[in-house]
């Protein structure tokens, strides 16, 4: 007969362990001898093996109970469940990793890749990295917003910068981040913005600088991004209403298109 120690040493467990056991009913206490100590025969060495296996193998303790007491066939089936469940874990487990590792990689967290292939496109361009980071905030909401747009918003994006004029802006723009709200050079900015604005809506139609699919309150949360990270976007607003727009995410005009004469 074994002391509950000599027990939790045959069984590779811990005291505390086998006591826990007990209290869950998994391991049947033993009757005590005449010194009050419990005694556990060799049965319950194996027993407490059994429980300790199924433990260390991810299985709930509610349902090592449930094995413990099941017949050859049903032990069969309950292993095989429980094996498919383990696969499953290691799954989600490699994919859980395969994101932590890209934490490494910063923007690849929470962006698809094509839309990672524009941000460092915008960087090769030499655009200001404050520029990027705020490009990137923006993308965020829209990515879990409506993935499916996606493509869409990337190919008008990927036009923009193919024009050099954009491109400059950009540049430029990286340039004036530093600058007060008073700085003669920003009226400036908003000057070339709202030419390039208002002839990309005579060219391609309203729409095309008009998202008017984005809803309110995601146009606002992306707006305030931008101007949480880039302050002077806030006063480059404000000219470019002046100037006949509206807006950040969303550019809307506000006065009537100039006609030519005929």
């Amino acid at each position: 007969m074994l002391t509950i120690g000599e027990l939790a040493s045959y069984a590779g467990v811990t005291v505390r362990a086998v006591r826990h056991y007990h209290a869950k009913g998994l391991l049947p206490e033993p009757a005590r001898d005449h010194s009050g100590y419990r005694r556990y025969d060799a049965a319950a060495v194996v027993e407490l093996i059994r429980i300790r296996t199924l433990a260390g193998a991810g299985v709930p303790l509610a349902r090592v109970r449930e094995l413990l007491r099941a017949d050859e066939a049903e032990f069969a089936r309950a292993v095989a469940d429980i094996d498919r469940r383990l696969k499953d874990e290691i799954r989600a487990r490699r994919r859980h990793r395969a994101r932590i590792a890209r934490l490494t990689s910063g923007d690849a967290l929470v962006l698809p890749p094509e839309v990672v292939a524009f941000l460092d496109r915008l960087r090769a361009l030499g655009v200001d990295e404050r520029i990027v980071r705020a490009e990137r905030d923006g993308w965020i909401p829209l990515v879990a917003h409506a993935p499916e747009r996606v493509p869409e918003w990337l190919a008008r994006k990927r036009e923009q910068l193919d024009d050099p004029e954009f491109a400059d802006f950009h540049r430029s723009l990286g340039q004036a981040l530093d600058r007060p709200e008073d700085d003669p050079r920003l009226p400036e900015l908003a000057d070339r913005l709202a030419a390039y604005v208002t002839r990309l809506a005579d060219e391609r139609g309203e729409g095309y600088v008009d998202d008017s699919t984005l809803e309110r309150p995601l146009v606002q949360v992306m707006d305030n991004l931008a101007y949480d990270t880039l302050p002077v976007a806030r006063r480059l607003t404000e000219l470019l209403g002046e100037r006949g727009w509206t807006g950040w995410t969303r550019l809307r005009r506000t006065a009537p298109p100039r006609r030519t004469a005929p």
